[in-house]
């Protein structure tokens, strides 16, 4: 090998793990861009598929998509009610759990169980199926994949549940 392509080859070994490291951890950030798996039981193959295979959630569209749901919840740990609960920690959350400055429709309150992701994508989907008489004025999200990208937002939003 000559100098030159050595010193290139030594380059790009010093180089790749940091670019990879950059990608997925974002410059000191602690937040993904992108999530590696769609939630289990989430269908996106309808409308996100790339040349026939699965696609994976993308966090970082799911912010973008998640704006218009800021007009009613806000995510940030401890963050404001505001005409919606606030959503930190909503993945792995029992459904309408108590909290002092939210007072959920008694149709949410009698669901029960937890959001899991499948939960989440039905209650995405068509909040007034999921829960008749809630009072979430959101006809819903109709596209799997923006459900699924949400979803994986929204899981980046909190404490890793067990």
């Amino acid at each position: 090998m000559k100098g030159s392509a050595l010193l290139t080859v030594v380059v790009a070994a010093a180089i790749v793990p940091v670019v990879v490291a950059v990608g997925f951890h974002g410059f000191g950030g602690t937040t993904p861009l992108r999530v590696d798996t769609t939630p289990p039981g989430v269908d996106t193959t309808a409308s996100g598929t790339k040349a026939g295979g699965p696609r994976t959630a993308d966090a970082a569209r799911g912010a973008d998509l998640f704006r218009t749901c800021a007009a009613c919840h806000s995510v940030g740990r401890g963050g404001p009610d505001v005409d919606g609960p606030n959503l930190y920690g909503v993945v792995g959350a029992p459904v309408a759990e108590r909290r002092p400055r939210y007072g959920y429709t008694q149709a949410l309150r009698d669901v029960g169980g937890v959001w899991t992701a499948q939960r989440l994508d039905a209650w995405l989907k068509e909040p007034a199926a999921f829960a008749p008489g809630t009072a979430m004025g959101f006809a819903g999200l109709a596209d799997p994949r923006d459900r699924a990208d949400v979803i994986a937002f929204l899981a980046t939003q909190g404490p890793a549940r067990k």
